[in-house]
């Protein structure tokens, strides 16, 4: 019987975007919108809409980026877990066709669905499975592909959804080494104010509803998140929320007292891209300098269903 470790920790990150671009202006050409009416209530200037690529090549696109950067190879993944809310396919889930795509051999491989708080769900799942002693080496992916199932009739939700996905690399931590990923603070709300339902093709969402709970209930969760970590929320290197309206994660920013400085932004150019944002957010901030290896990192995933996942981690 495998023996339990005491944590883990991210190695790395990846991400993947299409290269088509849809602008504020060129919604205005299929809806009654205008870009000013969009940056004034999501503050959303353009979003990525993928051209023929899948949710499981997206998904893999990013992982073999996160894989490449984090100095293991394929063969030492044993664990693949997937966020995401967008895939079309019951069988085979897209945590096997990854696998397939970048020729891990016999992972456990498996999908979970907790929309936008997806990539917190699937992070604290590596980390037990690891803290458990049935993993060793997990890749854990977020990834999205809501143009599939965006009413693009519809103004109040087609100028919100993006497409992509982004990628972790997680392993064991070492005798004597610090965890890098925090307790999770994890739980739902029985409303439905978001919704993609099978008689339904298409998303639809209550916007104030979810907006008053979002700025409501979601500082509470952050706190606890850093409370469980040890972390004050102005030391955080930090703070990536779900990237869900711009209206919401500043005002979040400050209720909790984060500096501002640190708060991922990637809804302006990504647009909601759901289980997603969070870790193409961070992948990307990372790419660019803006968090430190080391820092302590806040990550808060909230909305559909609704549910909420919340960890500090630190940056690899």
């Amino acid at each position: 019987m495998s023996s339990s470790v005491s944590g883990s920790k991210i190695l790395s990150f990846g991400h993947y975007q299409p290269s088509r671009i849809l602008t504020n202006d060129d919604l205005a050409q299929m809806v009654d919108t205008n870009d000013e009416w969009i940056q004034s209530r999501v503050g959303i200037k353009e979003r990525r809409i993928a051209d023929g690529e899948s949710v499981a090549d997206m998904a893999a696109l990013a992982a073999e980026k996160a894989l490449a950067a984090s100095g293991l190879s394929a063969t030492d993944i044993d664990l693949i877990v997937v966020a995401t809310c967008s895939n079309s396919d019951r069988s085979p889930n897209t945590a096997c066709r990854v696998a397939a795509k970048l020729g891990i051999g016999a992972p456990a491989a498996f999908d979970l669905n907790t929309a936008c708080s997806g990539f917190s769900y699937a992070l604290a799942n590596a980390d037990h499975a690891i803290k458990a002693g049935a993993s060793k080496n997990a890749l854990v992916i977020g990834v999205e592909k809501l143009s599939e199932i965006t009413d693009w009739s519809d103004r109040s939700t087609c100028v919100i959804f993006g497409d992509g996905a982004g990628a972790a690399v997680v392993t064991a931590i070492s005798e004597g080494e610090e965890p890098g990923i925090g307790p999770v603070v994890w739980g739902s709300d029985p409303s439905e104010a978001i919704a993609i339902e099978g008689w339904r093709p298409y998303i639809v969402q209550e916007g104030q509803k979810v907006f008053r709970w979002a700025t409501t209930a979601v500082p509470a969760i952050a706190l606890a998140a850093c409370q469980k970590a040890g972390v004050e929320p102005a030391e955080l290197g930090g703070f990536v929320p779900h990237q869900a309206n711009l209206r919401i994660i500043e005002p979040l920013a400050r209720k909790i007292g984060v500096n501002p400085d640190v708060l991922a932004r990637d809804i302006v150019e990504s647009g909601n891209t759901s289980a997603a944002s969070i870790p193409l957010a961070l992948s990307k901030m990372i790419e660019r300098g803006e968090v430190k290896s080391g820092a302590s990192v806040l990550l808060v995933g909230f909305g559909g269903g609704l549910t909420y996942a919340g960890q500090v981690i630190r940056c690899p």
